[in-house]
């Protein structure tokens, strides 16, 4: 037992390879596996090539030491994205989810909850260094070893950024950066290693983005435009401008928003009213989604699309949006309407239990059900099925994400160029140019089209807030709410119903953003039983 727990969690999986086995045209089948040997598959830079492909697809798979559902990204972006944040709702599963949504597990390190992201991304760190290592000795191309290191470099940076916002403390809580990190492998080793300061595990993302940045450049390939879940140099940008804004850096934060969004204009009103299953434009990183490639239950959007299996078969919905957000949001905005809010059953007592259910929002009245299916109809994608087919409907029940087949099949986007437009405005903000961090607002809001009579004149606390309100708004369901108000230090305050908000009474409550472990999860007792180099009494 000892053996194997040690080679789960002490690297996670560091120097695993992949065996290869082509199952669509685009996208390759790869799992990790112990069967095959660095020395055959660092051969060529063809297989190398494939060891990319296959960490980008566990990112989207199922990883069966853990129960059903934990595959990647859709797990991180629900849990602890999503269900521990401000803006997601979630009724149905309040009152047995209550105790990870109010954020009551950060210290109980024996969980799955602790131990999953540690091993997740320790898996694609894992794969990442065995690229790293043995690129150099295959047999291609130097511009094609660049550009393969380069993307081993960016997942690998991309993956320690989670790590951080998960595992330590906020930046303004590490003393400068002198508290505990996570533990720092940066090659296939895989023995007793303690954990690194703060500062260090920073710095290192920051270098292998530079050090990415500058082998994208100097090979002179990209991917093909239309493998989005392989890294590029746009990614590498993204993930040094989404440390430099978690570690409170505001001038590199800025900077490279700006060169990560270079390539991808906004996407238009149709484009974000299209579903987002599909990729566009405005994605510089997403996830495979194809029914050769299917899942199945396991998906974000068999849980978290409007047509996908729950929201057509159950009474779970697919999770709605914070009523006190939206109350804020002129219902001119093309986002707003991707979402049944107040606004579009106007004219019905929601405070009367023969309307609305006063425990889970969802809509009882014939009259108003009505209202609400008529609505939902009419936004629905060309080509795919209706959303809601079981019937039941939330206030502000959420049209955003569809799947475009059974039982929930669709793309899955980690990064888009709205997002760099946000943390320029919230860099800006921080770097003390109000005029800039307005402008960006009014880039993303009107000169998009979402809204095209938004302007921004606020100043002060109430120019952070409205780039909270339309970060929020933008982001919803992607995986940031949590994460955002850690980073800004701020208490989440949620509303039942009864007190004009939307959300179950089991997690209307105020979690302090000073309490609960200063919201940083606890090393997994996995690894430090078995990390004999992790001090327990100083972490």
């Amino acid at each position: 037992m000892k053996k194997y727990m040690n080679k789960l969690f002490m690297g996670s999986l560091a120097g695993v390879t992949l065996l290869v086995a082509s199952c669509a045209d685009d996208y390759l089948n790869t799992k990790p596996t112990d069967s095959v040997g660095a020395s055959s598959t660092f051969e060529t830079t063809t297989n190398a090539a494939m060891v990319i492909n296959g960490i980008a697809q566990i990112m989207t798979t199922q990883q069966y030491s853990f129960s059903q559902g934990y595959c990647g990204e859709n797990r991180i972006k629900s849990i602890y994205g999503e269900y521990m944040g401000k803006d997601f709702v979630y009724n149905q599963m309040a009152p047995g989810w209550a105790v990870i949504m109010n954020g009551d597990y950060f210290t109980r390190k024996a969980t799955v909850y602790s131990a999953y992201p540690w091993y997740y991304y320790y898996t694609i760190i894992g794969n990442a260094n065995a690229v790293i290592v043995n690129i150099d000795g295959a047999e291609g191309t130097e511009e094609e070893r660049a550009f393969i290191k380069a993307q081993a470099l960016t997942f690998r940076a991309y993956a320690y950024h989670m790590l951080m916002q998960l595992y330590t403390y906020r930046w303004q809580d590490t003393n400068g950066g002198t508290t505990n990190g996570v533990v720092l492998r940066l090659d296939e080793t895989t023995g007793d290693m303690p954990l690194s300061p703060v500062k260090d595990c920073y710095d290192q993302i920051y270098t292998d983005c530079k050090d990415a940045i500058a082998l994208y450049k100097s090979s002179g390939l990209n991917r093909n435009a239309s493998h989005v879940w392989l890294p590029d140099l746009s990614m590498a940008y993204a993930v040094y401008a989404r440390a430099a804004l978690t570690r409170q850096d505001y001038q590199a934060a800025l900077d490279n928003a700006k060169l990560a969004r270079a390539n991808h204009p906004l996407m238009t009103n149709d484009e974000y009213a299209a579903g987002f299953c599909k990729p566009n434009r405005e994605w510089i990183l997403g996830s495979y989604g194809d029914p050769t490639e299917n899942q199945w239950y396991w998906t974000f959007g068999t849980q978290f699309a409007c047509n996908g299996y729950y929201a057509g078969n159950t009474q779970y919905g697919a999770g709605a949006i914070d009523k006190e957000l939206t109350d804020k949001i002129p219902d001119n905005d093309t986002r707003k309407a991707l979402f049944l809010t107040v606004d579009k059953v106007a004219g019905f007592d929601l405070t009367d239990p023969g309307v609305m259910s006063q425990t889970q929002a969802y809509f009882v009245g014939d009259d108003i059900w009505d209202k609400a299916s008529e609505y939902i109809l009419s936004k629905t994608p060309s080509g795919l099925d209706d959303a809601y087919q079981a019937g039941y409907f939330y206030l502000g029940a959420q049209l955003k994400f569809w799947v475009f087949d059974t039982p929930g099949i669709s793309y899955l986007c980690h990064i888009r160029s709205s997002e760099m437009v946000l943390i320029e405005a919230e860099a800006n903000y921080f770097l003390q140019d109000p005029a800039k961090a307005q402008a960006a607002l009014e880039e993303l809001n009107a000169g998009s089209g979402r809204n095209p009579a938004y302007t921004c004149t606020k100043t002060g606390d109430g120019l952070l807030q409205e780039i909270i309100d339309y970060r929020g708004l933008e982001l919803w369901g992607e995986g940031f709410s949590w994460f955002d108000y850690k980073r800004w230090n701020r208490d989440i305050t949620r509303k039942s119903i009864a007190d004009g908000g939307n959300v179950h009474v089991a997690t209307a409550v105020t979690i302090k953003a000073n309490e609960k472990n200063r919201w940083t999860w606890d090393i997994p007792e996995a690894e430090t039983n078995y990390n004999g180099g992790i001090d327990i009494a100083a972490n």
